[in-house]
């Protein structure tokens, strides 16, 4: 992408922002009561009050170091698990069920169960990891199936090495899914952690807040607490795959040339 076609993407962005902020303003002056609906100025005026605290901070760190385990987590064992299954057809097959339910199984039934088991403290922690596992699974997995068959065995005939063929054929084939089970996976993590806190009430969390903001009828701290996670989502969704960005260019470049030590 050039600079010019990255420049009006981000002027479009803008613009978007500005028009629907706009339309919540006049919303919010059109009804007339904070309590159903609190304008964006307000909102605003809230949320810097909340920034200047130390509370703030350390709520936003708890839950985010929370939500963000579990994924990291899941993202580990999900490649883990996606690799053994696909060298193994018994292994697939004994994970079959267990992915299955964990995906039919509504989100509220996980929470109270681990809440059960488990506590209030960890909850968001096993509950990101749970939702992320599945979809992180069955991505990867896909991956590594759908990896060339016809590479495969040009790399077999030729002697290929483990350390080539992975640099030059499993990683490049698999890296697309597994961008993509990250991606449905960060969006899935942060509602189903936040909706963990807001029913499980870990002490200084943001779930927390949110039911607080409830109890309370404080509709600007409930709309401030949502900005706060869309921005923390959004900003390490970012962070996240710019990283991913620059170990898939690592890995090409650091890519073995010569491998014959590796050659079968």
């Amino acid at each position: 992408m050039t600079s010019t076609s990255r420049g009006k993407k981000n002027a479009q962005r803008v613009l978007a922002l500005i028009f629907w902020l706009i339309v919540w303003q006049l919303a919010a002056s059109a009804i007339g009561h904070d309590l159903l609906l609190v304008s964006p100025v307000k909102v605003i005026k809230i949320l810097i009050s909340q920034v200047q605290e130390a509370e703030f901070w350390a709520t936003v760190a708890h839950s985010f170091a929370r939500i963000v385990s579990g994924f990291l987590l899941a993202i580990v064992t999900g490649v883990f698990l996606a690799v053994i299954s696909a060298g193994h057809g018994i292994i697939r097959a004994l994970l079959a069920p267990f992915f299955s339910v964990v995906k039919s199984i509504p989100v509220a039934s996980f929470i109270i169960l681990v809440l059960i088991w488990a506590g209030s403290n960890t909850l968001s922690v096993v509950i990101s990891f749970l939702m992320v596992l599945p979809i992180l699974y069955t991505n990867v997995l896909q991956g590594f199936m759908q990896t060339d068959r016809k590479l495969l065995e040009m790399a077999k005939v030729f002697r290929i090495g483990l350390r080539k063929k992975l640099y030059a054929i499993y990683i490049p084939g698999v890296l697309p899914y597994f961008s993509a089970g990250c991606k449905l996976g960060l969006g899935l993590c942060w509602k189903s952690g936040i909706a963990a806190e807001v029913i499980g009430l870990p002490d200084g969390s943001i779930g927390e807040k949110l039911y607080q903001a409830k109890i309370f009828l404080s509709t600007g701290e409930l709309f401030s607490w949502t900005i706060v996670i869309i921005l923390i989502s959004s900003l390490f969704e970012r962070f996240f795959f710019r990283l991913l960005g620059y170990i898939e260019r690592r890995a090409v470049f650091t890519a073995p040339v010569s491998d014959n030590s590796d050659n079968k």
